[in-house]
This record gives C-alpha cells, sequence and structure tokens, in this order.
C-alpha cells in the first residue's frame, strides 16, 4: 500500500497534520486531498482538539503546490471528495479550531495558497513564498489571487501574482504573510507552542473569535462567494487554453514553455 499521503497525529489537544509526500516535493495530488481533508473534518468535530497544525515531510518543500506531473497525465481528479474541502483538502475548508502552518521549506503555488488559508503561519528561515502559476499557463486557483490581494498591500501583492516570482521568509515576516520565522529545526515545535498558547484558552471563545474574524456562519464564508465564483469562470476559461496544457507539459519534460497565447 505504501506511505499515506498525510501523516496524522495528536499532540494534547492539537492535531498535528503531515503532508507526507517529501518525493515529490509534498506536491498535492489525489490522495493527500482526501486525507487532509477528511482529517479536519475529525479536527472540527472533536471537542478535545482545540488548533490543527500543518507541516510537510522532510526538510525541502512545506508544499509545492499541485502536482503537475499528475496533472499532466490527466490523473488529478477530485471525483467523490466533499465539496468544501478544496485544494489539498483545506482552502475551502472553515473550521472553527485555529490553523497554524508550519512551514518547512518551499511553500510555492498551492503551498503558499494553503499558508493564505491558514490563521497563523510559522516559517523556516529557509522557506520561500509565491505563485508561479502564472509561469505554468495557469492561475492560483485555489484562493491565491484574491487572499493574496487581501492579506498584503495591493502594489506587493500584485508584483508577487503578476511576476510569479518568490518572496523570502524575511520578506514574508516583513510584509505580514507570517508571524514568525525560525531555524529550520524548529519550525514544528514553534508551531506546537503556538498552538499551546492558543489552546490554554478557552475554546468555544477562541472558535467563536476565529468565525467572528473569519466571517465563518454556517460552515462557509459568504465574503469569499463571489471571489471563488470568478476564479472558477476565469480559471476554466485558462484551462481550456493551449498554453494550460503547454505549461505542465514543459514543467513534466524539464523545458522552457513556448507560449501560444491562446
Amino acid at each position: 500500500m505504501g506511505e499515506p499521503a498525510a501523516l496524522v497525529e495528536r499532540r494534547d489537544h492539537t492535531m498535528l497534520i503531515t503532508f507526507n509526500r517529501p518525493e515529490a516535493r509534498n506536491a498535492v495530488n489525489a490522495a493527500l486531498t482526501r486525507a487532509v481533508g477528511e482529517a479536519l473534518d475529525e479536527a472540527d468535530a472533536d471537542p478535545g482538539i482545540r488548533a490543527v497544525v500543518l507541516t510537510g515531510a522532510g526538510d525541502k518543500a512545506f508544499c509545492a503546490g499541485a502536482d503537475l506531473k499528475e496533472v499532466a497525465r490527466g490523473e488529478f481528479s477530485t471525483e467523490g471528495f466533499e465539496p468544501h474541502w478544496g485544494f489539498a483538502g483545506c482552502v475551502t475548508h472553515p473550521i472553527a479550531k485555529p490553523v497554524i502552518a508550519a512551514v518547512n521549506g518551499f511553500a510555492l503555488g498551492g503551498g503558499t495558497e494553503i499558508a493564505l488559508w491558514a490563521d497563523l503561519v510559522v516559517a523556516a528561515e529557509s522557506a520561500r513564498f509565491g505563485l508561479p502559476e502564472v509561469k505554468r499557463g495557469i492561475i492560483a486557483g485555489a484562493g491565491g489571487a484574491f487572499r493574496l490581494a487581501a492579506q498584503l498591500p495591493a502594489k506587493v501583492a500584485m508584483e508577487i501574482l503578476l511576476t510569479g516570482e518568490p518572496v523570502t521568509a524575511a520578506d514574508a515576516l516583513r510584509l505580514g504573510l507570517v508571524n514568525r520565522v525560525v531555524p529550520q529545526d524548529r519550525v514544528v515545535p514553534a508551531a506546537l507552542a503556538l498552538a499551546e498558547v492558543i489552546s490554554a484558552n478557552a475554546p468555544l471563545a477562541v472558535q467563536a473569535s476565529k468565525r467572528i474574524a473569519r466571517g465563518i456562519a454556517d460552515g462557509t464564508v459568504a465574503s469569499e462567494r463571489a471571489a471563488w465564483e470568478r476564479t472558477a469562470a476565469e480559471g476554466a476559461a485558462i484551462m481550456r487554453s493551449a498554453d494550460a496544457k503547454e505549461g505542465p507539459r514543459a514543467f513534466a519534460e524539464k523545458r522552457a514553455p513556448v507560449w501560444e497565447g491562446q
């Protein structure tokens, strides 16, 4: 059966979820999406869990985004998934429990979108954030395009979004994209320590505070609905383009893409 795509363990009142595809830089595939989605559903329903920490296996990458090789082979299917999970089982999954991303390395594309979804971020000094989708002929369709613009100054967000170039952990801290930057070997312990501080507070008050701050009601965020609809419409149009096929193919073949603009 092989290793599970995500590891789930309990540390007192914290659920620690580890993306477990280090050989693929923890790129998101169908198996990882299902494992994370199910774990978050479990965390949200369990009154004993008061916080969630997400991290990646290994010391190279938190998450390199979507598994473009699986996309290129036509194997990335979300059939049978719960509709509220979204990419990686989390980006449209507004649970009431606070979520901390422990970013232990590169967090590009979908990795940055997961960090944008999280409530708090602890990053390793080696971490890098960015949305390189425009370099692959696609768009940041897992919330990155609108969440980045909401969380950073407009001009800064637009540069990151349109150039596709990454930013360092130090720059991410300066810009307010992350809460802490720590040495590589301290990322998960620091995130767990932050979770412990949160978990020492009254859990119902913490969860209510998150719902208010995030605008969560009945398991959804109404203020994001229009942005998701725009993202879906733009994404559908882009995915029909020749460039969207060329980008993942070029990535898989380790060559520069040849854009047609159509």
